[in-house]
């Protein structure tokens, strides 16, 4: 029945090898998890604060609005592609990808990438609390935002929170996939 409502496909697939079903089930999670935030930061493009107490001197519209829409796709992208680290496009590169086409993936040119890409998601999206609405992140130490409401708030947290987990689910499939990747063929 879950099957049926998460539209997900079987585990054994079009790859070499069986995936996982939690592999499968979080490489499709991913793009979902992830929308939330893109969605929420629409708004900012067009100088919409979204509750914030501080103004943060946004730059001009005609700046604003391609970078954050470039921001939003690229984020979204990126969790498509994780998806080939449990498909078979992530084995076999899809024909129609000029020079690479039909050729198969090695394994190592998908996890070193995806590691790597995970493991700095993970120190941009993470921070360490330090006590009076300050954080430790790899900007330095900075000041958390302000907020008009607790809904205001209570509704950034649920939206933004889910990218922190972005970088350890990115590393975890990566691993996935390596290790079934790496069984050798008798």
């Amino acid at each position: 029945m879950l099957k049926k409502i998460l539209h997900l496909p079987p585990a054994v697939g079009d790859t070499e090898q069986p995936v996982p079903r939690w592999a499968m089930r979080l490489a499709y999670a991913l793009p979902w998890l992830l929308l939330p935030s893109c969605l929420w930061r629409l708004p900012f493009a067009v100088h919409f604060e979204m509750g914030q107490l501080h103004d943060r001197g946004m730059p001009p519209l005609w700046l604003s609005v391609p970078y954050v829409l470039s921001l939003s796709v690229l984020t979204e992208v990126t969790a498509i592609l994780a998806i080939g680290l449990v498909r078979g496009w992530g084995e076999v590169a899809p024909r129609w990808i000029p020079f690479l086409g039909g050729k198969p993936v090695r394994p190592m040119a998908a996890v070193v990438p995806a590691v790597l890409g995970g493991l700095v998601l993970t120190a941009l999206f993470s921070s360490v609390p330090l006590g009076g609405d300050r954080q430790l992140t790899v900007f330095g130490v900075t000041e958390s935002v302000g907020y008009l409401s607790d809904g205001w708030e209570t509704l950034a947290t649920i939206c933004v929170t889910p990218l922190a987990l972005w970088g350890p689910i990115i590393v975890v499939l990566a691993v996935a996939y390596h290790r079934r990747r790496k069984v050798t063929k008798t």
